[in-house]
């Protein structure tokens, strides 16, 4: 017997890169307890500035935790500097979607920056 594609959870949301292999961790662990979620390809679709700030808000990294500090374009906007602020670094990401890190998931219990994967975990309803 198959079953058919599972409905999407709207209310927990991955924004993904197919091209991650974390990524694609986190769907594989979503998937294996049977929850499909939205997913948003940022680099085609980036999250607008509010999307981007209230994740930042409300993962346990902010929004400097969010930016993607191995992407070459990091260091030449010079984004370590100390004295870069929010609006500066969700700017440049906003600008450059490659510079989110990924992947990142919200849900109702919270966000996190699912590095490494099983990170989704911790914010997963009860089964």
């Amino acid at each position: 017997m198959t079953s058919g594609p599972r409905p999407a959870c709207e209310d927990i949301v991955v924004y993904h890169n197919p091209s991650c292999s974390n990524s694609r961790g986190v769907l594989a662990l979503l998937r294996e307890r049977g929850i499909e979620p939205r997913i948003v390809e940022y680099l085609r679709d980036p999250p607008d500035r509010a999307t981007l700030a209230a994740l930042g808000k409300a993962s346990t990294h902010g929004i400097r935790g969010l930016l993607r500090s191995k992407e070459p374009l990091h260091a030449e906007l010079r984004l370590d500097l100390p004295d870069i602020d929010d609006d500066a670094l969700l700017d440049a990401m906003l600008a450059h979607p490659t510079l989110i890190n990924r992947p990142i998931v919200a849900t109702p219990l919270g966000v996190r920056l699912c590095r490494p994967p099983e990170t989704v975990l911790e914010i997963l309803p009860e089964a």
